[in-house]
């Protein structure tokens, strides 16, 4: 019998294989349309709580058409800016779907910040006017960057506002989105600045059980588009009620979630986004439409990513091999 291998791959290994944010969200677009379709093998990802508001996910997803299985093991705790750790960490394992060995063994911070930027930006071309170019982003941290990122991908976006409760954060923000993106960033004094008047709306704070419900009606403007990275912490119930179609990734999974405590104010769910990917539901019908999407995070997001960068690494001789 051969020896088998498995290719490890720091943070450091993940960023440095090149994958572009265009690559991410062209797989996602595919695997949102297989998820459609019923094409994508996916439970609801089970985790524990060790500390409040805090998580410890088990993601795993098979993807037939791209030939991707595998999971992921996340952990969420916002605590960990105070003790200077990421708020994200985890490892994911991608296996050969022949064979189910694992190939590889990643470091997943980079793919989950990268992921879900491109699942508001695959969200967003459906649901938000094609020529939006202004963003309220409310939190300035990773997924306020990668976010933003995904939408310039797609979008004409020209004008930021950005707010945060770390003056520092927005500001260091504000001056990494201007080099990075020739963009105008303005730094936003209170949270409604960030969203009136902007086409597209973005929320990435901490994920809380209990909202502290800061964005209320009549803040988000006739024909924007929102993007609720955080669950619904940012959200009032009454300002969710203001949307004409108000999405997810995956019912399933929303309806877990709300099953044990988030998720109590919503509106009725309009459509996933694999639902509008494939057409079966319409997306955007006029500009006066306010439309929202809360995407949770899905197993198959990572799964469509993460052999890109296996593939990529393995080109580039990137990573270590070690003896399975």
């Amino acid at each position: 019998m051969s020896q088998q291998k498995i290719l490890y791959l720091s943070k450091a290994d993940v960023v440095s294989t090149g994958v572009t944010m265009r690559e991410i969200i062209d797989a996602l677009e595919i695997a949102f349309r297989e998820h459609g379709a019923g094409r994508v093998e996916m439970p609801p990802k089970p985790g524990v709580h060790p500390r409040p508001d805090a998580f410890l996910h088990a993601m795993p997803a098979y993807i037939p058409a791209l030939k991707s299985v595998g999971i992921k093991w996340v952990g969420g705790y916002p605590e960990n800016a105070k003790r200077g750790l990421p708020y994200i960490t985890g490892l994911l394992i991608l296996n050969d779907d022949d064979t189910g060995l694992p190939l590889a063994v990643m470091d997943c911070t980079w793919i989950t910040g990268m992921r879900t930027g491109a699942a508001t930006a695959v969200a967003a071309k459906y649901l938000a006017r094609p020529d939006s170019a202004s963003v309220g982003i409310l939190g300035c941290g990773v997924q306020g960057r990668t976010n933003l990122e995904a939408l310039t991908v797609l979008f004409p976006i020209k004008r930021v506002v950005a707010y945060d409760v770390s003056a520092e954060a927005a500001d260091r923000y504000a001056r990494e989105m201007r080099e990075r993106f020739s963009v105008d960033v303005t730094i936003a004094k209170q949270p409604r600045d960030a969203v009136d008047g902007l086409d597209i709306v973005v929320t990435a704070g901490p994920i809380l059980r209990q909202p502290h419900a800061t964005i209320k009606a009549g803040w988000l403007a006739e024909g924007a588009f929102a993007s609720l990275v955080d669950f619904d912490s940012y959200w009032d119930g009454a300002a969710m009620q203001e949307a004409s179609k108000f999405c997810t990734d995956d019912e399933p999974q929303l309806e877990h979630y709300r099953s044990i405590g988030y998720f109590q104010n919503i509106p009725p769910i309009y459509a996933s986004i694999g639902e509008l990917v494939v057409g079966s539901k319409r997306g955007r019908e006029n500009a006066r439409e306010r439309t929202m999407t809360a995407n949770l995070g899905l197993a198959m997001d990572d799964m469509a990513t993460a052999p890109i960068v296996y593939r990529r690494a393995v080109e580039r001789q990137i990573g270590t091999w070690l003896e399975l």
